[in-house]
């Protein structure tokens, strides 16, 4: 298994060599604000980031809706900081930038139309690696339509998700859409322990399952 996390090394120490007037754009797929919250912290110092919000999987329209409004929230303490220079408890310097968003379509009938079939697929299985695909896919289709420099997603920071498999879909939509994408392992190095420490930080609301309702209930069960 490739390193993911050393092979976005080498790219930011290339964007530390272009300097500040030389920094590159991203999309960042976000799936939910305390994943998000150690991604951003992070990446903001080296890439002028647009999170980009785009999550069918999550079936239950309360609960889009609220994952969605936390994620703004969160962008918008974290520009806050930036406007003010105030990085309390934050691994964040004054290289750091303020983060753009865009909200995509609310359609779960795509995530439907994508499950039919893989209803009792276990969670991480068939139906997952689809989904993954699905939001992979709109994200680089976006990013190449904006002429982002880079597209990459939060996903990699849950110990739930197959990292090796969301760069293998990411490196493919990249190349199908000719926009790069930026490889990750976001868990390591305590990451995810960073995401958990943000999200007490700044009391944001932590789901206990993806956002699909076959999740829910596999959870529930």
């Amino acid at each position: 298994m490739k390193n993911y996390a050393k092979e976005l090394d080498k790219i930011i120490e290339e964007r530390k060599k272009d300097g500040e007037n030389e920094r590159k754009t991203l999309l960042l797929h976000s799936c939910c604000a305390p994943c998000s919250s150690y991604v951003m912290e992070y990446l903001r110092e080296y890439f002028d980031i647009t999170v980009f919000y785009y999550n069918p999987n999550i079936t239950e329209d309360a609960e889009y809706r609220r994952r969605v409004e936390e994620q703004k929230r969160l962008i918008k303490v974290y520009n806050r900081q930036v406007e003010t220079g105030m990085f309390e408890n934050m691994h964040s310097t004054f290289k750091a930038r303020k983060i753009g968003v865009i909200e995509g379509d609310y359609e779960p009938e795509c995530f439907y139309h994508m499950a039919k079939g893989l209803e009792r697929c276990p969670e991480g299985g068939e139906r997952c690696l689809r989904c993954y695909e699905l939001r992979l896919c709109k994200t680089a289709q976006v990013a190449a339509q904006r002429s982002f420099d880079y597209f990459t997603t939060t996903l990699t920071i849950s110990p739930m998700k197959n990292a090796e498999k969301l760069n293998e879909i990411g490196d493919r939509m990249g190349k199908e859409y000719e926009v790069s994408f930026l490889p990750s392992d976001f868990k390591k190095r305590d990451g995810y322990k960073r995401s958990i420490e943000l999200s007490g930080q700044f009391e944001l609301y932590r789901q206990n399952y993806c956002g699909c309702i076959y999740s829910k209930v596999e959870r529930s069960g």
